[in-house]
């Protein structure tokens, strides 16, 4: 920052406002005890008393730009402060919240004065869309800069007039891409598209560079006319339908509205800015006092309690990570350590097996790495080790071999021989329990489970089993690790199952069930979508391999003995990995009989589908297998994907049951 001459406004907690020897005004966000900066009703105030003394100023002549910037270290503006949307309870509560921030936006890019935003960090929903209303955006190319519209994964869209100027600036296409998938761009790709307009190397050269943008009155370029010229009619009619042609292979309107409401939105007003900023907040309304919204907020929340399952503070950083068995759930947690910067050494008894594991992450780091040089330093840190040389310098060691419990003993018990002090050992078992693996060690209390689900890259739940001998600190060892791999950890007791297995049985059993009584499997996986499901329950067994079902009935018990399914994994056909289970597939996906059902008979075979995963959700929740309701929900959202918009199976069961009498909440 440069030498203050003055500092008006002394009193604000949020900002840091002071005006420097050539007449710029800095205007820092560093929001008071919180780690990140997120728009509340104090920062939007305080922000408003600034713009109030820059307006006054910029008439006297006494300041001749304005910069907005961060004072956190990391990051600019997270967005809205989504504590706060509790507070609003009707649509004109949302209209009355909403109209000072898009007023006081407004006068931001009214003011006549340059107004530079300098971004470091993530730059989401409101945050971008108050970078928009300033004149000109500089972020820096860090890694950790990044910029986007979350607002769908929270059902809602833009409401602060970002709609209107993200067009503006990026043209349709782009713009209504960034906010109907609500992921984050790099601060490069933000470049391309036009919602930011410079880049330097570092947040300390931000400062220099706001300055020099300030004295030579930069200011931002709109979108060209070849983009303008795509929100005329009938243009923009005909790309409206493509995006929601495009959407509704996604996403239903039933379950996710906002996405549809938004190219309700542009359809009608695009082109019109003034029109489509007042239809905005109208829009925007309804979604927030949705169930969707509220639902959808919770599961924000249910992630940020499955974080929390990390201790903080632990002094203890994982580098390096050994995995034993390069199957492909092992090659894959291989390859997502070391995608999350780990270095990994791979062991396996079949040096083939592990190239070949090697090789097929591949495909993953293509997707992680933009550059050649990050692909390369990626794959390098995946180290073939057939001999388990890397055992002794590992800060975790994961068994990710066949679910045989005598194999499973005799592994880990040479491993625990190689194993520096202070190390996590743990064994990636779907189905074992961690006392049984753990009778082979010569310190049982040492070893805890970390279950993976498939495929890993996509699955962000790890449950991290603590069995009856494992130690407290092995256990949050574990957390830690997950937290650092970027996954949800999820602490639960050592049962059959654990939690998510242990919910999905009874689920897919009941579904192969109505399937053996002469129900279409294609109906039956139909009527679990239309419950918000991503997959039906035929359609995941296939997916999850049939053999691996079978596994699981025989470990929890379920009878399975001369049924379809059974005959299926004698016969072979183990589902999508074998081109045939209950489907044929093809290409990677089922060949359906498409079969056209009533709506309401599918709703209601949905809800009869779902019930035993409700069911065996509170089952699990009475026998403590995990701490407490609001975790049953997250881990049964993110390890299954159960419905989100739902809010979790027993947050569901909760707000569908009937109110209890007068009488008996008396008697009670």
């Amino acid at each position: 920052m440069f030498k203050a001459v003055s500092r008006p406004l002394p009193n604000l907690k949020d900002w840091r406002f002071s005006i420097d020897q050539w007449g710029i005004a800095w205007a820092e966000f560093d929001r008071d005890g919180e780690s990140q900066n997120a728009l509340g009703q104090r920062p939007l105030e305080e922000l408003g008393e600034i713009i109030a003394e820059v307006e006054k100023r910029a008439r006297d002549k006494q300041v001749i730009g304005l910069v907005i910037l961060s004072g956190k270290e990391r990051g600019f503006i997270v967005g809205a402060d989504i504590r706060e949307f509790a507070e609003l309870k009707t649509e004109t509560d949302v209209v009355d919240k909403l109209r000072p921030v898009t007023g006081l936006f407004d006068r931001i890019e009214k003011l006549p004065i340059p107004v530079v935003c300098a971004i470091n960090g993530f730059c989401l929903g409101g945050g971008l869309e108050l970078a928009l209303a300033c004149h000109y955006r500089i972020a820096t190319r860090d890694a950790g800069t990044k910029l986007g519209f979350p607002e769908v994964k929270l059902g809602i869209f833009p409401g602060f007039n970002g709609t209107v100027r993200a067009i503006r600036q990026a043209g349709a296409p782009a713009a209504m891409t960034v906010m109907l998938t609500g992921k984050m761009m790099s601060a490069s790709a933000a470049r391309a598209v036009g919602l930011v307009d410079q880049l330097v190397d570092s947040r300390g050269a931000l400062p220099w560079a706001a300055r020099k943008a300030i004295l030579s009155k930069r200011k931002s370029k709109p979108a060209g006319f070849a983009k303008r010229m795509l929100d005329v009619w009938p243009v923009r009619n005909l790309l409206a339908r493509r995006m929601r042609d495009q959407l509704s292979k996604k996403a239903r309107e039933a379950h996710y509205p906002a996405p549809y409401r938004l190219i309700d939105l542009y359809e009608t007003y695009g082109g019109n800015d003034e029109a489509m900023k007042a239809a905005e907040s109208r829009a925007f309304a309804p979604l927030m006092v949705s169930d969707q919204s509220r639902n959808l907020r919770r599961v924000f929340w249910l992630s940020e309690l499955l974080k929390g399952q990390a201790p903080k503070n632990l002094g203890w950083r994982p580098q390096r990570v050994h995995v034993i068995g390069a199957g492909t759930m092992g090659a894959d947690i291989a390859g997502w350590c070391v995608a999350s910067g780990m270095e990994v050494t791979l062991q396996d008894v079949s040096p083939e097996q592990i190239a070949k594991g090697i090789a097929a992450q591949g495909k993953l780091f293509a997707r992680k790495f933009k550059t050649k040089a990050q692909r390369d330093a990626a794959k390098a840190r995946l180290i073939a080790d057939p001999a388990g040389d890397g055992i002794p310098r590992a800060d975790v060691v994961i068994e990710a071999i066949v679910e045989k419990l005598d194999i499973k003993r005799r592994v880990l018990a040479d491993v625990e021989a190689r194993m520096k002090p202070g190390s996590v050992v743990a064994t990636n078992t779907s189905s074992l329990q961690i006392e049984d693996i753990a009778a082979g060690l010569a310190d049982p209390g040492r070893l805890i489970g970390l279950h993976f689900f498939n495929p890993v890259a996509l699955m962000p739940l790890v449950e991290v089993v603590r069995g009856a001998q494992s130690r407290e600190d092995e256990v949050k060892r574990g957390a830690a690790f997950v937290a650092a791999i970027d996954k949800f950890p999820l602490i639960t007791k050592s049962v059959p199952g654990f939690l998510v297995n242990r919910v999905l049985t009874p689920y897919m059993f009941g579904a192969m069930k109505r399937l053996q009584e002469g129900e279409s499997k294609e109906r039956i996986d139909e009527a679990a979508r239309a419950f918000g499901m991503p997959m039906g329950p035929i359609e995941l067994a296939d997916t999850v391999g049939l053999d691996v079902c079978s596994h699981v009935a025989k470990i929890l018990n379920y009878p399975s003995a001369g049924s379809a399914l059974e005959q299926l994994v004698a016969a072979g056909k183990l589902g999508k990995k074998t081109g045939e289970g209950f489907y044929v597939w093809q290409a990677g996906k089922p060949i359906r009989d498409p079969r056209r059902t009533d709506a309401e008979e599918m709703d209601e075979l949905g809800r009869e589908l779902i019930q035993p995963l409700i069911d065996e959700a509170q089952k699990c929740l009475d026998a403590g297998i995990v701490e407490n309701a609001d975790l049953v929900d997250a881990g049964v959202i993110f390890g299954t994907g159960f419905a989100p918009f739902r809010g979790g199976p027993l947050h569901y069961k909760a707000s569908e049951s009937p109110p209890a009498p007068a009488h008996a909440a008396a008697a009670e």
